[in-house]
């Protein structure tokens, strides 16, 4: 058995006349926000979310087309995004062992060429959970000089990372 459904021809027609008649209108109202070949796109998969719908029913095609089509560029936006951020690395991705030893080990090495007053900084910082006023506190500095020296580490960090 297949679940596929068949359109009964009466909607089919529906839908056909639906197409030939906003189709050109709805791609002009898109090529602005997603191009030309993404509105061609959009366009059909807009017609596409409607084949389902009793199309006889619709009192206001264009704004019905307009808001699907936006709505599917919305979600397409989304879904890129998110995979933006995840190959940025804004989530977390599993690392093997082997991965996680030559990062530790390239954060020593970093760590080890960084000049001792702006690693003491980032080590109470990064690793020590410690907050600036703190490190302030236990090194008998001002804050505006931890901030000074956390950026300068950071940089240092960034530099060689070749970021």
């Amino acid at each position: 058995m297949s679940d596929v459904k068949e359109m009964n021809p009466g909607a089919a027609a529906t839908l056909n006349g639906l197409y030939r008649r906003y189709s050109g209108w709805l791609g002009k109202r898109l090529r602005g926000r997603v191009g030309v070949d993404d509105a061609a796109d959009v366009v059909q998969e807009t017609y596409l979310r409607l084949a389902p719908y009793l199309l006889e029913d619709i009192r206001h095609p264009k704004a019905l087309l307009l808001r699907v089509a936006l709505n599917l560029v919305r979600d397409e936006r989304r879904r890129m995004a998110l995979r933006d951020r995840t190959l940025q690395g804004a989530f977390p991705v599993m690392d093997t062992a082997a991965d996680a030893a030559v990062d530790r080990l390239l954060l020593k090495q970093i760590l080890m060429t960084m000049p001792p007053l702006y690693r003491d900084v980032f080590v109470l910082s990064r690793f020590d959970g410690m907050t600036y006023s703190e490190i302030a506190m236990a090194n008998g500095i001002s804050l505006a000089t931890v901030e000074r020296r956390m950026a300068k580490a950071v940089e240092h960090c960034t530099a060689q990372l070749d970021v």
